[in-house]
């Protein structure tokens, strides 16, 4: 009988893979991944994830299965490798997705060599997606979920074979009403319990008051420029700023004005119009291939550069074994630094890579 460690945060999607697991057989015991105190971040527990409430909902569910459960105190990779890595992001004027670093450094490292020390052949989550081996290729290959409107690909695509090899999705092939259904049949008392949406470490959504909440830092005003160098007004602290913004920019113009890029070098924020958000392609880095071991040349695929964005016609090239270009057939509004950009054929996710700067601006 297979062992699988199932990553439980108490909330109705993890439940249910605890349960289907349970019913195919497997042996399985629950985790919940403590990440931080919410204490430490100025927020009341009941405000986002990670609070005693969560815990007491997972270990329920557990107990009810009649699983083995743990809480495993994982703050320090959190903190370094998902917290430090936002503040960095934002300091070095890029956007950043912590989502994608949790998966990366904490579901699918942290946690997978916690299952291999106990044995477990699998770990499992309750993200919408698929995995299924390419027999052709002899590749595992990472899988859009049937379910298109909750799929949870794009922030998987840093997954590696090994990790592809022993991670099972369950819910992959649900949709989340169905979901729901299993749950209420079961009783779980999480069957109507409201999906997390923001970023778990800041429910509120002020970035920059987190910031400096963490870092102890005051981020200094600097000049607001036009994309000829002009000088428009002063900005607040370039951690205010994000490529596309153009609510609280303060500065006043006949045209309507977003943020085009900002400049760690000189403390600038570049306004632009709208037609200046749009780039024809972009460069990305620290590149991981799921379908493919390399590119050998221009390859056709469909692109995301932000989650939940329909996906765009594009060629890709491999520059070097960590860089790609990608090429849109349609311009692309607001490309992000920092943001992925991730890469599909179909339904299957060819890979992804963090997105260094946009290229060819239209303006």
């Amino acid at each position: 009988m297979s062992r699988v460690l199932i990553a439980m945060s108490g909330g109705v999607d993890s439940s249910v893979t605890a349960y289907l697991l349970r019913e195919q057989g497997y042996d399985c015991m629950g985790a919940t991944m403590r990440l931080y105190n919410n204490e430490t971040i100025g927020e009341y527990k009941h405000a986002t994830c990670c609070s005693e409430d969560d815990v007491w909902d997972a270990r329920n569910v557990a107990n009810r299965l009649d699983m083995p459960y743990y809480v495993f105190n994982f703050m320090d990779t959190f903190d370094e490798q998902v917290i430090r890595r936002f503040v960095c992001a934002y300091e070095c004027g890029r956007t950043p997705n912590p989502c994608i670093d949790c998966n990366r450094y904490l579901k699918f490292e942290r946690l997978y060599h916690r299952a291999r020390e106990l044995d477990c052949d699998y770990i499992a989550t309750g993200h919408y997606a698929r995995i299924e081996h390419n027999e052709k290729t002899g590749r595992w290959e990472l899988k859009k979920a049937l379910d298109e409107s909750k799929d949870q690909s794009y922030v998987l695509y840093a997954m590696t074979q090994e990790q592809l090899a022993h991670t099972l999705f369950p819910l992959g092939a649900l949709h989340k009403p169905e979901v729901r259904q299993i749950a209420e049949e079961q009783q779980f008392l999480n069957a109507r319990k409201h999906d997390s949406q923001d970023i778990c470490f800041v429910p509120d959504g002020d970035y920059a008051a987190f910031l400096r909440r963490y870092s102890g830092k005051d981020y200094p005003s600097g000049a607001f420029l036009d994309t000829k160098g002009n000088v428009l007004g002063e900005h607040k602290g370039i951690v205010h700023y994000t490529v596309g913004q153009r609510r609280g920019l303060g500065v006043s113009s006949s045209e309507r004005l977003y943020v085009q890029k900002t400049s760690v070098a000189d403390n600038t924020v570049t306004l632009c119009t709208r037609d200046g958000l749009f780039a024809k392609g972009l460069i990305a880095d620290q590149l991981n291939l799921i379908s493919y071991a390399k590119l050998d040349g221009p390859t056709r695929v469909t692109a995301r550069i932000r989650y939940h964005q329909p996906e765009q016609d594009a060629v890709v090239t491999q520059l070097d074994d960590d860089t790609i270009r990608v090429d849109f057939d349609q311009p692309q509004r607001a490309i992000a630094p920092g943001q992925a950009v991730v890469l599909y054929q179909g339904d299957t996710v060819v890979g992804g890579a963090t997105i260094r700067e946009a290229v060819d601006h239209c303006e």
